[in-house]
């Protein structure tokens, strides 16, 4: 085997990306890079009953959105494929027969029914279960009278006299367990497909897979493995143990629970970057407080002892945070490109979305809060007026109506309507007046918007909107506003 450090992310296309699955791919990947090793991408489709139509584009598609980029794979090949299990088919049988012939497998010509009875039998006695093979103790000429009598079958493993038994893991450490307690796998199936145990086992020795990164649930099934690697006199692979992401306390995240895929997290806004960032995060701490991080970056400072044994929480609050730092920090050109698309669908009215996107960036945290944001520009709000009400702002409907009648008057008399025009004509009205800046901002703000929170102020959105559409909600205010003195006296 090569002393070059070979991961592989082996997804079954089954359907979307789950979180905990795209985070042991990046882990996969930042320990191959960080030793200047190969990340390879092979697709294991031998559960042909849960195959998804698309799925494989699908995980071709996340992986390079995130800049997970294979050495070796079905699309681009290598020295080790092919790169699909179900194209390797023919193999695992000579593999698997093998086994049989040094006494580490054997043919098992049981029913599920035969199973099942084992397994109620067990039940009733309170015992755990664990199936006891008749198989084993065929003679070869039967075994053979039955092969060619058309009889289905399955090889199995062959599991006696095991004792205690153990193995490393870069993040368990040291594991032993009793080896009689381990139950005899199927390795091959009747319609002669592979197990998944079996062959990402062939698969990894066969392509020169160092080191095997999984989840933590597959702690009690390495035994096993172990079993068939030194069966065939392989050298183990390094093994990488890794906790579950969890949605809480108790519960693991699950597309099942309706927990968002990394496409749904994409659709609802954040940036590949931001999620990729994140969930390196997940069950995994740097030496340092820092906390955002390039893809090369964590590539230089992944460190494997520092993975946690722990399980991780998904906080979407703290993805929100993260994507927010993302967008807020993207230079001005590429910020809007990256909103325009959002924009567009949002504000049809004749507004420029430059400066729209200006106003936004600082305080706008994920892309799908945009069109919400901004809905004002082309629909005003039909707000209430107790809106002009602001007990920090120092307003109440009176004052409101006082100052945008001053603001009508200032506005109306700008011939150069540019957003420093604006802004002086509008601050310099609190001081004239004897009033604070917000018993003037903030009924004009209400006024144009009709929404008690946006992004940008006063001043900003009234420079977007224009000297026309701006006079003109101002006047829709007053005229309320007075309508609603008129009643009440």
């Amino acid at each position: 085997m090569s002393d070059k450090v070979r991961t592989r992310f082996a997804p079954s296309p089954t359907g979307y990306m789950h979180i905990g699955n795209l985070r042991t791919a990046l882990f996969e990947y930042l320990i191959a890079k960080h030793e200047g090793g190969d990340f390879l991408l092979r697709i294991e489709d031998t559960d042909q009953a849960r195959q998804v139509e698309g799925a494989t584009e699908i995980i071709y598609q996340t992986l390079r959105q995130v800049g997970l980029n294979w050495d070796e794979g079905p699309d681009i090949g290598g020295d080790f494929g092919p790169y699909v299990q179900s194209e390797r088919l023919p193999m695992y049988k000579g593999y698997a027969e093998e086994l049989i012939k040094t006494g580490h497998a054997h043919y098992c010509f049981c029913s599920e029914e035969d199973i099942e009875a084992q397994r109620k039998e067990a039940e009733s006695l309170g015992i755990s279960f664990k199936f006891d093979d008749p198989c084993k103790h065929l003679s070869d000429e039967e075994i053979q009278q039955r092969i060619a009598a058309g009889e289905p079958y399955v090889i199995r493993q062959t599991i006696s006299n095991v004792g205690e038994t153990s193995f490393d893991d870069l993040v368990y450490g040291h594991i032993d367990f009793d080896g009689d307690l381990l139950d005899e796998q199927i390795l091959l199936k009747s319609d002669g497909f592979p197990t998944y145990n079996f062959a990402n086992i062939i698969d990894d020795h066969t392509m020169n897979v160092t080191h095997v990164v999984r989840g933590n649930e597959y702690l009690s099934s390495t035994p096993k493995y172990n079993l068939i690697y030194d069966a065939y006199g392989w050298k183990r692979p390094t093994y990488v143990h890794v906790p579950p992401v969890m949605k809480d306390d108790k519960h693991k995240l699950s597309k099942r629970n309706g927990d968002a895929s990394f496409q749904d997290l994409v659709a609802k806004g954040y940036l590949p970057e931001a999620i990729i960032n994140y969930i390196a995060l997940l069950g995994w701490a740097p030496a340092t407080e820092q906390e955002i991080y390039t893809l090369d970056e964590l590539v230089d400072v992944f460190d494997v002892s520092r993975i946690s044994r722990s399980p991780a929480i998904f906080d979407i609050e703290k993805l929100t945070w993260m994507n927010g730092v993302y967008l807020r920090g993207m230079d001005e050109q590429k910020y809007f490109e990256t909103v325009a698309p959002y924009l567009e669908k949002a504000v049809k009215g004749p507004y420029s979305h430059k400066e729209i996107a200006k106003i936004i960036q600082p305080r706008i945290d994920v892309l799908n809060q945009i069109e919400e944001a901004v809905d004002f520009f082309d629909h005003p709000g039909d707000y209430d007026l107790e809106m002009y009400r602001h007990k920090k702002m120092k307003s109440n409907p009176e004052i409101a109506l006082t100052s945008l009648k001053a603001a009508k008057a200032a506005l109306e008399q700008i011939t150069d309507w540019t957003e420093e025009n604006v802004h002086e004509t509008l601050l310099a009205l609190p001081k004239e007046m004897g009033l604070k800046n917000g018993q003037v901002l903030w009924p004009v703000r209400t006024a144009i918007t009709g929404k008690q929170f946006t992004p940008g102020g006063a001043i900003e959105i009234a420079f977007i909107l224009g000297k026309d559409e701006t006079l003109r909600r101002i006047e829709d205010g007053i005229s309320r506003l007075e309508a609603a003195a008129a009643s009440a006296h």
